[in-house]
């Protein structure tokens, strides 16, 4: 059994059981890895693939477990080499991370320039996608922290560190009747709010869930005219008229200053962003920098105390005495 094997047989599995992607991610041929894949099963007596003929249909109930032990194993192997480099290499590497659009944007600048003046020989490589999408590029091993706001869940074979609460502002032109109630002071109502026409997020992105929710509770189908995975797309249409947005308040920027920003805290439960990283991985210290750069409550020592705990319930329960910060 060679470590390289296991490689080949987990990247199948990344790639929808598609042998010739497996091949171009890994720089090899598909007859390559079929003879590596069929070595293995012929060495362990059993089939890891189900198939269908020449083609893979899926995993074996055996072939599950071994592909769940091949990630762990590679894990392992990808933190031999990083303790090697923080002795021979401190300051120098890669960090790739994967996140929404709406923390590369607004969260993660301040954070990024601040950990490039210490460590300006670390390369960085930021990915934007769905809850999904970062999900499953942790898992690949595509990214080695993932920052997320939703569909927490997913994460439950991962380190996942509660970073900040942050709220939602519904955005409108200036002569919108609901710019003209807040300058009133009037406090804005969901059943107000699900009089008009709305933009948002798509299922699935930052917070949407909780919004539905409150819909939901009082008895109101929201018409969402328009979703969008962007803040700024968001905003774009609001401008254009095409109804009311609903994002992150943290969106809301100085540039922002046509439109109207009103505050939907006390509509709306506040959302959590968190950061996570694959269990048994090895961070080398630049990586404990930025997740402090990026929440400083979490240090170092409180990270690895995270560590050593068995489930994420735990870990929340680690921080419950915590103030996090809201945005």
């Amino acid at each position: 059994m060679k470590l390289q094997q296991l490689r080949y047989i987990v990247e199948i599995v990344n790639q929808n059981l598609n042998i010739t992607e497996a091949a171009e991610v890994l720089y090899t041929s598909q007859p390559g890895i079929s003879k590596q894949v069929r070595l293995l099963e012929s060495e362990l007596g059993i089939n890891i693939f189900e198939r269908n003929g020449k083609h893979i249909k899926g995993l074996t109930p055996a072939g599950e477990k071994i592909v769940a032990i091949s990630r762990e194993l590679l894990v392992k192997a990808q933190s031999i080499k990083s303790v090697a480099e923080e002795q021979t290499r401190p300051n120098r590497g890669v960090l790739r991370i994967a996140t929404t659009n709406t923390q590369a944007r607004y969260m993660l600048p301040d954070v990024i320039e601040k950990f490039k003046a210490k460590y300006p020989e670390v390369s960085l490589h930021l990915h934007q996608g769905s809850p999904n999408q970062i999900y499953d590029a942790l898992i690949a091993g595509e990214v080695d922290l993932a920052i997320t706001t939703e569909a927490q869940y997913l994460f439950e074979n991962a380190i996942l560190l509660p970073c900040y609460l942050w709220n939602r502002s519904v955005i409108v032109k200036p002569d919108h009747p609901l710019a003209q109630l807040a300058k009133q002071n009037q406090k804005l109502t969901v059943e107000e709010l699900g009089k008009y026409d709305l933009i948002t997020y798509t299922f699935g992105f930052t917070g949407r869930s909780d919004l539905d929710h409150a819909f939901n509770k009082v008895g109101i189908l929201p018409n969402i005219v328009f979703t969008a995975t962007d803040a700024d797309v968001i905003k774009t249409y609001v401008r254009l008229g095409l109804g009311v947005g609903i994002m992150a308040s943290m969106a809301y920027t100085q540039y922002d200053k046509d439109l109207v920003a009103i505050d939907a805290s006390h509509l709306f439960q506040s959302s959590m962003t968190q950061i996570a990283f694959k269990r048994g991985m090895f961070l080398r210290n630049y990586m404990y920098d930025f997740i402090s750069y990026f929440s400083p409550h979490l240090t170092k020592m409180k990270v690895e105390e995270a560590e050593q705990l068995r489930d994420n319930n735990a870990i929340l329960r680690l921080f419950e005495s915590t103030n996090l910060e809201e945005k």
